[in-house]
């Protein structure tokens, strides 16, 4: 599976267009009051990319063992302590409501917590790199 984020942002425009394999879509995400990059700030971005990867891990997950599941609340929550420092303790919250005895609905809960694709990533140590950088002048 190949996914692929991508912003392009100029004064009172933010469009954001995702990508996984041939499926591309796009997201609302306003720009900043100034007119200039994104009202959700990347940390907020990053815990909604933890949250809706377990919730969508949830459903794939209880589909496989028969568990018809009504809703799924996940909150994420950590902190981010100065410019250029990594998230730390960064948490989440589960509310699953199933049609399952709780113990099933549980154990649902923590093996889908295992499998969570962004929940492992970021429990990795994980190398990012800027592959390409242009840069264009306006100055004449």
């Amino acid at each position: 599976m190949k996914i692929r984020a991508s912003v392009i942002n100029y004064k009172n425009s933010n469009e954001v267009v995702l990508q996984t394999n041939d499926n591309i879509h796009s997201i609302k995400i306003p720009p900043k009051a100034n007119g200039f990059g994104s009202s959700a700030n990347g940390g907020e971005l990053l815990f909604l990319s933890l949250a809706t990867c377990y919730t969508n891990d949830i459903y794939r997950e209880a589909l496989k063992i028969g568990i018809k599941v009504e809703m799924v609340e996940v909150e994420v929550s950590g902190d981010f302590e100065s410019e250029s420092d990594p998230a730390k303790n960064i948490t989440y919250n589960v509310k699953v409501t199933a049609n399952a005895d709780e113990k099933a609905i549980n154990e649902l809960i923590y093996q889908t917590d295992k499998k969570a694709e962004i929940q492992n990533t970021l429990r990795t140590i994980n190398t990012v790199i800027l592959n390409n950088a242009e840069a264009v002048s306006k100055l004449k």
